[in-house]
């Protein structure tokens, strides 16, 4: 239905995310995955949701837009997690995936995603916040989940369609899928609007 509701338009996903692929097949979309290699770094100071906004538009600028069809919509998006001011990446070790989750034990921490809609007459930019509420975790959980679905592609270090979202998480506030790393919902109907 949605492909139909697009006018020929079609979609690039700048993603090899495939947690961010499966969730448009599931929307019922057509799409291609078309990617570019471009360093994550932000400015100091911004606010979290300025961070992913920022590294959103990022990655849709870094497409040079002489050679994309002219009824190519490009979508790309970024998630960041953060627990107050911090922000927590992708770990980069083992020890840092131990320490990332520690930090969210017990804890609220806040997921945002934005994404950037991009093509030769138009950029669309939204994001959506959600807030996740982890149980207590103990150690021998913690590292149960790092040995057998290594996290370390994923912001925060966790991945909630996984394990430690099925026995961790007390509590979401906002959009699952969202926190998977595509606001779904609201992918949709932005799409039908542009």
């Amino acid at each position: 239905m949605i492909n139909r509701r697009l006018n020929g338009r079609h979609i690039i996903l700048a993603s090899q995310s495939p947690r961010r692929q499966y969730l448009l097949k599931e929307l019922g979309l057509n799409f291609e995955i078309r990617t570019t290699n471009i360093k994550e770094v932000y400015p100091d100071g911004l606010a979290p949701h300025e961070i992913a906004i920022y590294l959103a538009e990022l990655k849709a600028a870094s497409f040079d837009l002489s050679r994309i069809d002219e009824k190519a919509i490009i979508l790309t998006a970024d998630t960041i997690v953060s627990i107050g001011d911090e922000i927590l990446g992708k770990p980069s070790s083992y020890g840092e995936a131990v320490s990332m989750l520690q930090k969210l034990s017990g804890k609220k921490h806040d997921v945002i995603t934005a994404v950037c809609l991009y093509s030769k007459n138009k950029k669309q930019v939204f994001h959506v916040l959600s807030s996740v509420y982890f149980k207590e975790l103990r150690l021998d959980e913690i590292e149960y989940y790092i040995d057998n679905f290594q996290p370390f592609d994923k912001a925060g270090g966790y991945g909630i369609q996984e394990w430690i979202g099925y026995i961790g998480i007390n509590k979401i506030e906002g959009s699952f899928f969202n926190v998977m790393g595509l606001p779904v919902k609201e992918l949709y109907e932005e799409l039908l609007r542009y």
